[in-house]
Parts: structure tokens; sequence; C-alpha cells
């Protein structure tokens, strides 16, 4: 990658993977917002070059401005992973691709995540929120995250692609894997490689089996959607629709995990918050637009500049790249008045970022927004007493997602 010659360094060389980021990045990120756009480079990988963006204003014009593209990752991830079913997937993303191609994918599967879609998901979501709360009744106490805010989203999307009960305990390993994969772009551990390509092997042959099944015996499910699923005479081609299926499996439960689990952390450490949301239960909507703001399942993201051109004063080559810390963006104090206190009555919560923006802003927005919804409120309804056990709550290790591995709380 390249780096545009006139952009100066205002901050030493950093760290983007420092072990510490895992469990509180945010004092960094206010020492990011006053240094402004900062160029790095990564010790793991010399020839990855950029430019390190976190304030609001400066996140949400890149993402908007269809100049900085996602193709080009396509490209370094078969560089930093080598070739094989992991960089293979990823090629098929339409998350790593730019318009036309963009655009004709994300067409063929949004129709299955549009609001009025998702609304009509409601009593199917309340129902696996309640039998999930129900396992756990008689016990003193449980793990938040992998008895429920993992199991949330994971039995929906499960019932979405129209994945057997019998099979959904199969792929927590491999979400696992794939979550890790997106800090690999960067970091190129070969352990992380090996297991991201097991993972990706391991679900593209799981689909792979599930699709052949549909085509003779189709569902009312979205995976039978998506086979016949036709838009201008196009449709899915095989590995297309594969790698489609690995997407919305790993998106469409990844990022809610962390939404459900870092949102309830929060509130329970904030409890007169806590308190404002009991007393009134329809602040829950801005409640989750304020916890997406202020603890981001989604840190950081990137961009690669598609053309020369000038932004801001600030010119890119065709090639440079940008990296957006996300999670600073919604804790910038020109957009947010005091980013570090959690307001769930903040008018402005829902100018966040944390589903990106443009053309590449989340398509599976509108299902999170409404498992959290349902899982947080029923939480706090059927467990008005609901505290923490663990004084030192335990982080996964990732970057690009934050949330937390584990969080053992009480009913009492």
């Amino acid at each position: 990658m390249t780096l545009s010659e006139n952009v100066e360094p205002v901050a030493p060389v950093l760290d983007l993977f420092a072990p510490e980021l895992l469990i509180d990045p945010y004092p960094w990120y206010r020492e990011m917002l006053r240094a402004g756009p900062t160029d790095y480079t990564l010790p793991q990988m010399p020839h990855v070059r950029g430019t390190l963006f976190s304030s609001h204003a400066d996140v949400q014009a890149i993402l908007r401005d269809t100049r900085f593209g996602r193709d080009a990752f396509r490209e370094a991830a078969t560089k930093a992973l080598g070739e094989g079913p992991l960089s293979d997937s990823y090629a098929l993303w339409f998350l790593f691709m730019d318009p036309p191609n963009h655009t004709r994918l994300r067409g063929l599967v949004s129709k299955a995540f549009t609001p009025r879609t998702v609304d009509q998901l409601r009593p199917a979501i309340a129902a696996v929120v309640e039998e999930l709360l129900d396992r756990q009744a008689d016990r003193p106490s449980f793990d938040l995250v992998n008895a429920y805010a993992y199991q949330v989203p994971v039995l929906v999307i499960c019932d979405l692609l129209g994945v057997p009960t019998e099979d959904r305990g199969r792929f927590g390993a491999w979400s696992a894997a794939l979550a890790r994969g997106l800090d690999n772009l960067t970091l190129a551990d070969s352990e992380f490689i090996m297991q991201g390509n097991a993972a990706a092997a391991g679900l593209t042959d799981y689909f792979r089996q599930l699709i052949a099944r549909r085509r003779h015996q189709p569902g009312a499910d979205l995976l039978s959607g998506l086979i016949a699923a036709e838009q201008a005479g196009d449709r899915l081609s095989e590995d297309e629709l594969l790698a489609t299926c690995v997407l919305l499996f790993f998106a469409g439960h990844e990022t809610t995990v962390n939404l459900i689990g870092n949102g309830v952390l929060a509130l329970l450490r904030h409890p007169g918050e806590l308190k404002r949301l009991r007393d009134d239960p329809s602040l829950i909507g801005n409640a989750v637009e304020e916890l997406l703001r202020y603890d981001s399942p989604v840190q950081r993201t990137g961009r690669i500049a598609t053309e020369d051109f000038s932004l801001r004063g600030r010119a890119y080559k065709k090639g440079d790249r940008v990296t957006l810390l996300v999670g600073a963006a919604n804790r910038d104090p020109r957009q947010f008045t005091e980013p570090d206190r959690l307001d769930v009555k903040r008018e402005n919560a829902g100018q966040h970022l944390s589903f990106a923006a443009g053309i590449h802003y989340c398509v599976g927005a509108p299902l999170a927004r409404l498992e959290a919804q349902i899982a947080i409120a029923t939480l706090l309804k059927r467990a008005p007493a609901l505290r923490v056990l663990d004084d030192k709550p335990k982080w996964r290790s990732t970057f690009v997602l934050r949330g937390l591995r584990s969080l053992e709380v009480a009913w009492q």
C-alpha cells in the first residue's frame, strides 16, 4: 500500500493491537481524537501503511465517500492470509466489494432485512428470548454472554437460514475463528490463518450440503429465498451463494452478541441509567442506540482510495489505506456532549457510526436493533435485581470487533 506524501505523522508509531486496548480502548481514543489524523505502519506487515482517523466528521465523511472503497481488501486478504478457504470466501463477500458487484449482491439479499420484514420476526425473537431465560430461571447465576447474548442472534439467524435445530450447536468455534480473521487482515498470524481456513471450509461445506437439500425441498426460509432470488434477470452463482450464506451467518449474529453483552454490562455499571430505563421501558429503542454509541460492537474498519483525489485539504493516491476508529468517533465530544457518559435519553444517540454509513451501511441493522431491544428489555423485566459477579469481565481477543468472552451475572 502507498501513503500520500503530504500527510505528516502527528503521533509516534502506534501499536494497533496493544493488549490493553482489549480491556479499555477509550483512553487511547481520547488521545487519538486530540492528535487528529495519524500515520501508522504495522510491524507485523511492514508493507502496510496508512492513516488513522478518529473524529466523527472524518470517519463519517470517508464512509460516505465512494472514492474510498473495499475491493482492494480482497487482494490484501490474499496477501495477508495466503490462498485458502478464508481468502476465497472473503473474495465473494459483498462486504468487501464496490459497485457494481456490491450493488448487485446486496440487492439480492437486502429484501430480507427491510424494517417491515424484520418487524414480522418480533414474535419469534420474543419467544426465543423467553425460552432462553426460562432455561436459566432455576439457577442462581448464569453466563450472560454464552447462555444468552450469543444464543439469541444465533438461534434467530439459524432459523432465518433454515438451519435444522439439531445443527445449531456446531458453529461457535467457526464463528470465533472468523471474528479473529478480521484482525488477521493486518496481523497475518499463522495460527489464526489456520483456524480461519478451517472455519471457512467448515461453514462452506455445511452450507453446500444445506443448499443442496433446499434445492430439492425449498422452505419458507431466507436460504430458499436466496436460491430463488433474482434481480434484473440476475441470480447468485453457486460460489456467491455459499459465500453469502457464510457472511450472513457470521454477520447476522457476531456483532449482535457484542451489542447485547456490552449493552447489559454498561447498564449494570450505570445504575442511574438502568433505573431510568426500568422506569420507562418505552426508552428501549433510544437506549439501544446509545449503547451502540457508548461501546460499539465494531470498533474499527478500513477503506482504500480507489483513485487520486483531495478531500478536506488532504491528498490521497490510489491505494492509500485508511483505518477508521469507529469507537473513537462515537465518543467525539464535538459530536456528542459528555461522550463518556451513558445517557439512555441522549437526543442524538442515533448519530453513532456503529453500523457504518454510505453504501456499506449494515444491511442487517434493523434485525440487530430489534434483537437487542427485545433481549435487553425482557432481561431487565424478568431480572429486576440482576447484578454482575465478575469484578474484571473477560473480553474477547479481537480488535475489529469488541465483545465479552463471558460475564457471570446473578438474578438476585
